[in-house]
């Protein structure tokens, strides 16, 4: 630090003075709330003899789910095909390499924001021929409320426990010296929602033995987050 730095009044100080003792806090928020998204995972696979009549029956069934997906009109806010293979099965036995078979493999995430649309769905893909689903996964938009009021309460936490400090040394806090966010997180879920999300038909063609709705219940989600502050105090009286 120069000559000119150090008479500089402004100039910063890393620790607090008997002038202006600093205090410094964490504060934190756990908030609880319901999901806004529900995705699924489908993977649509398919057997032949031949390259082609697998890629067909690939095809066909593709087509089926991602009609059955669409049929859900605005519920669905996103209908993504993540990846597509088609792989030859090798004999095990004889001289020379001979296809035994083929398999293809189509994989599909489709994300619902209407969760009354949820079980019935699930129930119609996982009733589906050589159909895979995996989910439902809940979970929070990037932009959700809840972070934001996270943030916010654990900003008023820290105000609140610095002001408590200062108090209990019969003085208040006079200005705001950092404040540091130290992550914001959605933490696995831990509890279901009271309600239960219950299905509601959609347009499909459905026989009249088809499987029974499954009576999904959105899990409740833990979003936390955390902030370091440092204030400065007026001087107390010891």
């Amino acid at each position: 630090m120069t000559a000119s730095e150090s008479d500089d009044p402004r100039a910063f100080v890393p620790y607090g003075t008997p002038d202006a003792p600093r205090v410094a806090v964490r504060g934190e928020a756990h908030l609880e709330v319901d999901p806004e998204i529900a995705r699924l995972g489908i993977t649509v696979t398919a057997r032949g003899r031949d390259r082609r009549s697998a890629l067909d029956d690939l095809t066909r069934r593709n087509t089926t789910v991602l009609d059955l997906v669409k049929s859900c009109g605005e519920a669905v806010e996103r209908l993504e095909t993540g990846a597509f293979s088609i792989t030859p099965e090798l004999t095990r036995h004889g001289r020379g390499e001979r296809v035994r078979t083929y398999h293809g493999a189509v994989r599909i995430t489709a994300e619902l924001t209407d969760f009354t649309l949820l079980g019935e769905l699930t129930t119609h893909l996982a009733d589906l021929d050589l159909t895979h689903v995996d989910g439902p996964r809940w979970d929070l938009r990037p932009d959700s409320p809840a972070h934001r009021e996270a943030r916010r309460q654990a900003v008023r936490e820290a105000v609140q426990r610095a002001r408590e400090y200062a108090e209990a040394l019969g003085t208040t806090l006079a200005a705001l010296v950092e404040l540091a966010d130290i992550g914001a997180e959605v933490s696995s879920p831990h509890q279901a929602a009271p309600g239960r999300m219950r299905s509601a038909a959609y347009a499909v063609a459905a026989e009249t033995d088809a499987a029974a709705p499954l009576d999904l219940e959105p899990e409740r989600q833990h979003v936390y987050a955390a902030v370091h502050a440092r204030f400065t105090m007026n001087p107390p009286a010891l």
